[in-house]
């Protein structure tokens, strides 16, 4: 019987870990990608106490410190978690069960991928999912960023200040944007705006190179010479397992209370997988904070 047990393994999960352990709960983290979406990440520029830090790095010195508190780790997926009648828990692998007292879930969000070929051989050599991550490393040279949304606009628009030229790549005719974003896109010099339009293949030696790109109304194909591509085309919130447990938002993202507690008492989230509208580490992590400590004090209240 484990007092807490943490679904995810990224930052949001660790952290709850370390605090769990801290108030001597038993504690038990599943997760079937240690570090989470911060592995899609190269380097850190805003972790505060680092200027900066390598994703892998950071996800070791994590890992280590909540290994070295008390929490057990366990590589695998959740495929199942039952309420039981006395109020706890069982929770369900491939091929083990798991008993708690309660639950953190802190799966976090996945990256919609393009799916074209050159996307994962380049990811971290030029391909990145987050410019506020990754920017910063294409200073003076030219980029690419996909998708059609606010966070896609927001990407150009940051990236703007920071490379020579920024190619906004989008596949339907219209923006999907605010309109004071796209406006405000629309005045830098330096955003080369491409509508229509889709990455066929992401090419280069060693790192991004190049990209092909085919117009869906003239099946033109367009060869582009650039240094880096951000896909911003959205993220995915992956929370079937539980949503007979918690109450979603239409992104399928989990409401909380601000204990971080779901409907189901017992039950917290904790990071992106939940409805807040940033999603950065550190704000992750004191989320992560709050539902630990908010299990504990479900337990201790409990009768």
């Amino acid at each position: 019987m484990y007092d807490v047990i943490i679904i995810g393994s990224g930052p949001a999960g660790m952290t709850a870990g370390i605090y769990a352990v801290r108030r001597e709960m038993k504690t038990l983290i599943i997760g079937k990608e240690l570090g989470g979406q911060l592995i899609w990440a190269n380097e850190i520029e805003n972790y505060p106490g680092f200027e900066t830090i390598k994703s892998f790095e950071l996800i070791q010195r994590i890992k280590q410190q909540a290994s070295n508190a008390g929490v057990e780790f366990k590589d695998d997926e959740v495929k199942k978690i039952e309420k039981t009648i006395d109020g706890n828990f069982v929770l369900y692998t491939n091929k083990e069960s798991f008993e708690s007292k309660t639950v953190i879930i802190s799966m976090g969000l996945s990256p919609r991928r393009l799916a074209v070929p050159g996307e994962v051989e380049f990811n971290g050599k030029g391909v990145s999912y987050c410019a506020n991550c990754d920017g910063p490393f294409y200073k003076g040279k030219k980029v690419a960023i996909v998708g059609g949304g606010n966070s896609a606009l927001d990407a150009a628009e940051f990236m703007s200040k920071v490379a020579s030229q920024v190619y906004l790549i989008h596949r339907n005719e219209i923006f999907k944007a605010f309109d004071t974003l796209i406006n405000e896109v629309k005045t830098r010099n330096n955003i080369e705006i491409i509508m229509n339009t889709e990455i066929k293949d992401i090419q280069g030696s060693g790192k991004v190179e190049r990209i092909i790109l085919g117009n869906r109304n003239t099946s033109e194909i367009k060869e582009v010479d650039l240094d880096g591509v951000f896909i911003e085309v959205g993220r995915i919130a992956s929370t079937d397992l539980v949503s007979e447990l918690v109450e979603r938002n239409e992104k399928n993202q989990i409401i909380v209370k601000n204990n971080m507690e779901t409907k189901t008492p017992g039950l917290f989230a904790a990071g992106d997988v939940t409805e807040c509208e940033f999603k950065q580490i550190t704000i992750a992590m004191g989320q992560a904070t709050v539902a630990a400590l908010s299990a504990y004090q479900y337990i201790q209240m409990k009768p």
